[in-house]
């Protein structure tokens, strides 16, 4: 097998942590949990399994240059800046380009920018049988994280047969990908021990996952093709991503390929995991005072019970008789919403982004 790669997905808005995370510097581009940005943890890692100069990011033009900032590391022309979003089957066109240009259909994962994993040998090991398994085989691979709790914010993965081993590790077909369940179904998937959670990542070759695309996107190939050509004519990704990429179909990669193609298998993982996708997820990594109250910054509570209070440097907050909310201070605002509402911060901070300012805000 010849050397792997990683490419790192990090061009998300990070909208469910407003009001820290901005356009220009999101989630992943911060500490959410953690002394480090989410990002530069992702990257550090892969050390030991993929040294930097196999990494590409793909993040989007306006956090190109925080991205670099936070992983000095990465080799600058690296980390590639979309012009516009385009979901994450074009970023991952994008991306089996990049790494085809780099070596020839060499084996390579996609991973997100803004998940916690604490336990980093072995989640190199879940990598390496799936770099193995993708080398030798043409399969579309996807890590299967082993769910703890019948969660109702992810979708899922249900496993079929077991088709071979590798490493001691099973690499199961997969019956089918469903979308996230409501509590009663997710109980059901957690009783059944044949589901897992749908982390999305995913190990595959450039040639695979392309001749995945031609099949069931094949006007977003084609728009790839268009946009290899000019970079090949013109040596100048740049004006490639400018020219195409703003057209290519706008279409998720679970709906475009993972659903629809036979050749898709998982690999069980074994370790620790947490998308910390809002707010409250922020509190399962810190510890809780006798109240249950969750505090980051200089903060003094009075009767109030069960609270998440983020508090920046030099400002004080202060608590009395409440209970469940989530308080995020930054210097320019503050958000205050029932624990029960988390889900609902992303429709707050689109909604402040259509206000005639929402642009100083978000």
């Amino acid at each position: 097998m010849d050397d792997p790669y990683v490419v790192i997905m990090a061009g998300g808005r990070g909208e469910r942590f407003w009001p820290q995370s901005r356009l220009r510097r999101p989630k992943h581009l911060l500490p959410i949990v953690g002394d480090t940005s989410m990002l530069a943890q992702t990257v550090a890692r892969l050390e030991g399994l993929v040294p930097p100069e196999r990494i590409f990011v793909v993040t989007n033009l306006e956090q190109r240059e925080a991205t670099l900032e936070a992983c000095p590391s990465l080799l600058p022309n690296h980390v590639v800046g979309e012009p516009v979003g385009r979901d994450t089957a074009a970023a991952v066109g994008l991306a089996a380009i990049l790494v085809n240009r780099a070596s020839a259909d060499a084996v390579f994962a996609i991973l997100p920018a803004d998940h916690l994993i604490e336990q980093a040998e072995r989640f190199r090991g879940v990598l390496r049988t799936a770099f193995e398994a993708a080398a030798r085989e043409e399969i579309l691979v996807t890590i299967g994280v082993l769910p703890t709790e019948p969660a109702t914010g992810y979708g899922y993965v249900q496993r079929g047969e077991s088709l071979f081993d590798l490493q001691g590790r099973d690499v199961y077909a997969v019956k089918r990908f469903v979308e996230k369940p409501d509590l009663d179904t997710a109980s059901q998937y957690l009783e059944s021990g044949d589901y897992f959670w749908n982390a999305g990542m995913f190990v595959w070759r450039p040639s695979v996952i392309l001749a995945a695309l031609q099949e069931y996107v094949p006007d977003l190939r084609a728009g790839l093709q268009e946009l290899e050509d000019v970079w090949r004519l013109e040596d100048d990704l740049d004006d490639g991503m400018d020219k195409v990429y703003p057209d290519l179909p706008r279409i998720s990669i679970d709906y475009a390929v993972m659903e629809k193609a036979p050749n898709v298998v998982t690999v069980e993982s074994d370790f620790d995991w947490d998308d910390v996708g809002e707010w409250p997820a922020v509190a399962r990594h810190f510890p809780a005072d006798q109240a249950g109250n969750v505090t980051r910054g200089k903060v003094v509570s009075l009767d109030s019970q069960g609270n998440l209070v983020i508090s920046p440097e030099g400002r004080l907050t202060a608590l009395l008789g409440v209970k469940d909310l989530i308080v995020v201070e930054t210097a320019d605002a503050t958000l205050i919403c029932h624990r029960d509402q988390a889900q609902e911060v992303k429709r707050l901070a689109k909604e402040i982004s259509r206000r005639e300012d929402g642009a100083n805000w978000t």
